[in-house]
């Protein structure tokens, strides 16, 4: 009967231990552990590095599986917004990816070998350089395209779309804000040094 009743109460506390939201649980036991030290940024800033993560991860998943990596999908994506004739300087390039220079360089360069892009010097400019999505790279991100926003879309559909309008307009103050707070705007893929 003892027995019993051990295992109950190990299950007990099993099913309570599980029921707390592991953030929660890492701010208290910092506020036990050192009293005054501010822990409101636990339950924001875990939550958004752990999404940052499952988001990511999943997204490499959704473009190995299209035969695509995120820098080489970011740049198609890049041109294909820019509308007809899906061309842009690597300047712009750079500019709407907020990548380096040496970093569109190299996408480029990709994109350029696998026929996805083409590459030419503009006119009238020295060293302008105009990338240009090709028929086959036009091809690659209308497929690709739909496959990872769908995916993203069903990733956060547990949300109403007035959770997702008001999340989003916080991520964006919190962004735009800590952006200003460290002097720094640019923004890359998850995981990109």
């Amino acid at each position: 009967m003892a027995r019993e009743s051990e295992a109950q109460d190990g299950h007990d506390r099993a099913a309570a231990d599980a029921s707390v939201y592991p953030v929660e649980e890492i701010a208290a036991a910092w506020e036990r552990e050192r009293p005054g030290t501010p822990v409101s940024s636990i339950g924001i800033v875990t939550p958004i590095w752990q999404l940052a993560k499952l988001l990511g991860d999943d997204r490499r998943r959704v473009l190995t599986r299209a035969g695509v990596d995120p820098a080489t999908l970011d740049l198609l994506s890049v041109l294909r917004r820019g509308g007809a004739p899906y061309t842009l300087t690597t300047r712009e390039l750079g500019r709407r990816s907020m990548v380096t220079a040496g970093a569109v360089s190299q996408r480029v360069a990709r994109a350029e070998r696998e026929g996805l892009v083409t590459r030419r010097p503009g006119e009238g400019r020295p060293r302008t350089v105009l990338v240009e999505l090709t028929p086959a790279g036009h091809e690659l991100v209308e497929a690709t395209v739909d496959q990872v926003l769908y995916r993203e879309a069903e990733l956060i559909d547990g949300l109403t779309p007035g959770q997702q309008t008001q999340l989003a307009g916080l991520l964006r103050i919190l962004l735009q804000d800590t952006q200003r707070k460290l002097g720094d705007d640019r923004i890359s893929q998850v995981g990109d040094a």
